[in-house]
């Protein structure tokens, strides 16, 4: 029996979010955030995620980076596959949760002035310089350009508004982004082998860590980090505005 893409949805992301969930709930701690500040949270994220997402990821189903196996998919908005755009909002909200699995003691006395502002959009955008330079590079590094160039803008406002803090609770936020990015590029894994969907060999590197596409594991890698970065940083923000 073929894997269909809601199966993938529903053993890679649904279960394992709904036992995490719960997890979550059981080993509450003094450091959690509020339930207000979850909820809102992860609401805003997974909203932010979908709206930003979606246009890249139909232009680069329109020019061929990767497509669907089929018989997979129950049905397109525009051209993705509806278990696309859940994808995106299940994962923001994985990811969301485990982060306030990790959640620690927040450190109000940490400031970024106006020059680390300034440094950390500059950091952001040369992600995007540089992934516009492998858009214009040959054919095979199109898929890896795509990821960088969109990414930066997010990675410039989120350095920009607390790159200082990041630094300064950095084990807990490298925690937070490693082990999902790790899941995540697991699930993908499984999916390609099965014939969910396919990567262009014509629009990547070739590259890849254990049989998966190295662009791959770059964009669970960023995706991942949008997520953690946010809710760490909004924490923070709210500490500091108390």
């Amino acid at each position: 029996m073929e894997l269909t893409y809601f199966c993938f949805l529903v053993v890679f992301l649904l279960i394992p979010l709904s036992l995490l969930v719960a997890v979550v709930t059981v080993r509450a701690n003094r450091h959690s955030p509020s339930l207000w500040v979850q909820i809102g949270g992860v609401s805003v994220l997974a909203v932010l995620a979908l709206a930003y997402t979606t246009p890249w990821d139909n232009h680069l189903i329109n020019v061929g980076v990767w497509w669907y196996g089929e018989g997979r998919v129950v049905s397109r908005i525009w051209l993705a596959p509806v278990e696309e755009y859940l994808f995106i909002l299940l994962q923001s909200v994985l990811v969301s949760v485990w982060t306030f699995h990790l959640a620690g003691p927040v450190d109000a006395s940490v400031t970024q002035g106006r020059t680390d502002a300034v440094l950390g959009a500059a950091a952001g955008l040369g992600v995007s310089f540089a992934g516009l330079g492998f858009l214009l590079a040959p054919e095979s590094t199109f898929y890896l350009g795509a990821i960088l160039a969109w990414a930066g803008p997010v990675l410039a406002l989120q350095w920009m508004v607390g790159w200082r803090y990041l630094l300064a609770v950095r084990r807990r936020v490298i925690t937070a982004i490693a082990v999902p990015t790790a899941y995540l590029g697991v699930a993908d894994w499984v999916a390609i082998r099965n014939g969910i969907w396919t990567i262009s060999p014509d629009h990547t590197t070739g590259l890849s860590l254990a049989g998966l596409p190295l662009e791959e594991g770059v964009f669970f890698l960023l995706t991942s980090t949008f997520v953690v970065q946010g809710l760490v940083l909004l924490r923070w923000v709210i500490a500091r505005w108390d």
